[in-house]
């Protein structure tokens, strides 16, 4: 058996004990094979990670969220001091500013405690992470789509972790951020 398809084998045991579904994703434009697997979250429901297998290693790439709209320094000092409290995997950007996290396992680490830990820390690092980089370059917008559901009576049972930012506007006067998130125009 080949490295390669003795470290598939090792991923997809891995994936099976977990339940964690997955699929193959055949390479696009030449590039090489592989799964991606969907990692269920509490903050962010889903992070589809796709799982490369090189000749070399496995690289591991997580989309995690799009490019701010504001705010930019300080998501990308966000983004760097958390890099350094990672394991086997770091934030990084694409070529139109989304952000990713991205890692290399060697073919001679892949083993099923190596794949745990590594899948681990890229769920550990979108779950505690996602709403801090959506509050740092989306509050305008989060502020907004408050406003707009207040307006019309929509649920905002979805926006209660934002809740800080919106009595941080207003200074918690006009009861706007008190709104029930579950009952119309409340």
């Amino acid at each position: 058996m080949t490295p390669e398809l003795r470290a598939e084998q090792v991923i997809t045991d891995v994936l099976a004990e977990h339940g964690l579904p997955y699929s193959r994703y055949q390479g696009a434009h030449g590039g090489l094979p592989g799964l991606i697997v969907e990692l269920p979250g509490e903050r962010k429901l889903t992070t589809n990670t796709l799982l490369t297998i090189g000749e070399h290693s496995v690289r591991v790439e997580a989309f995690v969220c799009r490019k701010p709209d504001e705010n930019h320094e300080g998501v990308y000092r966000f983004l760097l001091k958390r890099n350094r409290r990672l394991y086997g995997v770091a934030y990084t950007l694409d070529n139109i500013g989304d952000i990713y996290l991205i890692g290399r396992i060697a073919l001679e680490s892949v083993s099923a405690d190596e794949i745990d830990r590594v899948l681990g820390q890229v769920l550990e690092a979108v779950n505690n992470d996602f709403n801090t980089l959506l509050e740092l370059g989306f509050a305008s917008s989060i502020r907004k789509e408050w406003a707009w559901r207040l307006a019309r009576g929509e649920s905002l049972k979805n926006l209660q972790a934002f809740r800080h930012l919106i009595e941080e506007t207003d200074g918690g006067d006009n009861g706007s951020a008190n709104a029930h998130p579950d009952v119309p125009g409340t």
